[in-house]
């Protein structure tokens, strides 16, 4: 598709379909922003997103029906969160949200191929990255801040022998920090916790919670994972919060059989990466996510020597704070949105090239 200037400046933000979804990659003041900008702003009507449709009106957008992008002009680009199953088609547009295909993750082949047969075109949003490969925009931060703030809580309703229930969203992380600690009043037994990935976006979220908290907590990031697991150190801390971006394979940090061994401490793992369906989860120990209305799984029973081992791996964490970590992803995603005029260069070219491949070897495979 040749670059067009008019033909870049309609944009469309769609409703979102997965349940418990709250956040945007568009909030009203970017797509002000947008809008002074020149560009035509399209927003689609939801009761589920966390901004009011009338705060996008005051904006300047144009509002109209959830899933109308179905009927919108060739030409838009529609804007999104979370991934669209093949039957969402057809995708004769642009699209850009977080699609989850690029690491063969189940089913990446059949979403590639509509995209192909229907002549549309995919910038996944984990892949717009800067000439040094670095991301432009991330969640991350927020998702490690809340996996470690639902693991604590995890580990608490354990201490009382039951299980954490449905979660729904906090007003801002204040407020979450307030819960946390008031759960931990609940128990003498104070948890220490693993954080993988410590040093990057998500692992830096996770240590300031822990630290909000008064809780101990061991930072590794690549020096201490580099000689390969299975690793001790999760077996030997009462939670454990992986917090490592994967983009190729690497020994897992644990397995099943690992953590099957006798004298095991950790009780809760929160598995913020959640990428259980490709071939690159440094923690294979699950098959399948766990969810907002059930976010605990049970992976290994207790024994006579050990607790029961709870494993939490949602894969849409900053849902939980949906207004902070929209306003942040959002004012990140500003400049390269505005520069979605010149979507044949720059951060745009370099993402469409990443589709371009994966649609070749889904081809060739």
């Amino acid at each position: 598709m040749p670059e067009n200037t008019e033909n870049n400046e309609l944009l469309w933000l769609r409703a979102e379909t997965k349940l418990y979804e709250q956040r945007t990659l568009l909030t009203p003041s970017v797509a002000g922003a947008l809008v002074k900008a020149g560009f035509t702003v399209v927003v689609e009507r939801s009761n589920q997103r966390i901004f009011d449709d009338a705060e996008y009106e005051a904006s300047g957008c144009t509002l109209k029906n959830a899933h109308a992008w179905h009927d919108a002009p060739e030409h838009a680009i529609v804007l999104g969160l979370k991934e669209l199953a093949p039957n969402d088609g057809p995708f004769s547009r642009r699209h850009v949200h977080f699609a989850h295909v690029f690491k063969e993750q189940a089913g990446w082949q059949d979403t590639l191929r509509q995209f192909h047969t229907d002549g549309g075109e995919l910038y996944d949003l984990e892949y717009l990255t800067d000439e040094a490969g670095r991301r432009v925009a991330a969640f991350g931060y927020w998702a490690g801040f809340v996996g470690a703030a639902v693991a604590v809580l995890g580990y608490c309703a354990k201490q009382r022998g039951t299980a954490l229930g449905p979660l729904t969203g906090w007003p801002d992380k204040n407020k979450l920090i307030e819960d946390v600690r008031a759960e931990l009043q609940t128990t003498q037994d104070k948890p220490d916790a693993l954080v993988v990935g410590a040093l990057g976006r998500c692992g830096s979220g996770a240590m300031e919670l822990l630290a909000h908290c008064d809780l101990a907590a061991t930072a590794w990031d690549k020096a201490e994972t580099a000689v390969g697991g299975p690793f001790d150190a999760v077996r030997d801390h009462a939670i454990v919060v992986n917090c490592v971006f994967i983009n190729s394979p690497l020994p897992p940090f644990t397995t099943r059989q690992h953590l099957t061994l006798p004298d095991r401490r950790v009780q809760v793992i929160s598995d913020v990466s959640c990428d259980p369906f490709g071939q690159y989860n440094p923690v294979p120990v699950y098959t399948n996510c766990t969810t907002m209305a059930k976010p605990v799984d049970e992976i290994l029973a207790a024994t006579q020597n050990d607790a029961s081992l709870e494993l939490i791996a949602i894969d849409h964490l900053p849902s939980l704070l949906p207004r902070e970590s929209s306003h942040d992803f959002s004012n990140q995603l500003l400049p390269v949105l505005l520069d979605l005029r010149h979507i044949d260069s720059g951060v745009w070219q370099r993402a469409k090239i990443v589709f371009d491949t994966h649609v070749k070897q889904m081809l060739n495979s």
